[in-house]
């Protein structure tokens, strides 16, 4: 390598991620993202927190890099739908991915929750009955050797 172009590369811009997708964030795709089948079943109005129906409404089918998705507000990023969507169930299905994303626990968003939850509530959300509880013990993260300034 030349040195005018090591010195190029030690000044270039690095790449940027403009977006990031649950798949990204986990490593792999789920498969429900892929098999309508594996979502069919899942019950909006049972998996309706509190009987509340209304936050369901603001889920609806939208789209990602092309691809249909749903945003996954826990982990701020979009989940993809890869199986053909029939035409008039696109929020529904749509509600659905994103039911049994989060009832998983494969939200990246849930999966933080266990160490970085500062008061206690349902790990897995209001989307599952009996959900382990967590945040009872939650400790500040300590940089090693970090201190508090002085007079604080």
């Amino acid at each position: 390598m030349s040195d005018s172009h090591s010195h190029a590369l030690a000044y270039a811009e690095p790449e940027k991620i403009k977006s990031i997708d649950a798949e990204f964030l986990a490593g792999h795709r789920f498969p429900y993202q892929e098999d309508l089948s594996l979502v069919e079943d899942v019950d909006l109005l049972a998996a309706t927190p509190g009987e509340d129906i209304n936050w369901l409404e603001d889920i609806a089918l939208l789209e990602e890099d092309g691809v249909p998705a749903v945003f996954d507000r826990y982990s701020n990023a979009f989940l993809k739908i890869y199986f053909p969507i029939p035409e008039g169930r696109e929020d529904e299905l749509a509600r659905k991915v994103l039911v049994k994303h989060l009832q998983s626990g494969n939200s990246y968003g849930i999966q933080l929750k266990e160490i970085h939850t500062k008061f206690p509530q349902p790990e897995l959300g209001p989307w599952v009955e009996d959900s382990k509880t967590v945040g009872t013990d939650y400790t500040p993260p300590v940089l090693e050797g970090w201190e508090k300034p002085a007079g604080h």
